[in-house]
């Protein structure tokens, strides 16, 4: 009776973990935040020059946005 042949798979090579982040990712990430929510809710209570203004809360919108786009970054 013929003896089938076995092959042996090589072993999956291992997966290379990345390094952990920068410290300037979080602090970052955590500045953009920081700022954008501060300046949204100053803006809300009309405490920035000139009152309320849509411009203000449009860049604390972006710079909320860029807080969480650097998050992505964090690992």
């Amino acid at each position: 009776m013929p003896q089938s042949k076995t092959t042996r798979r090589p072993p999956p090579p291992k997966r290379k973990t990345p390094p952990p982040s920068k410290l300037w990712v979080p602090a970052l990430m955590f500045s953009l935040l920081g700022i954008g929510v501060a300046l949204i809710v100053t803006n809300y209570f009309g405490m920035l020059p000139g009152g309320a203004n849509n411009k203000f809360l449009l860049i604390g919108i972006i710079e909320v946005t860029g807080g969480f786009i650097v998050a992505t970054m964090l690992r």
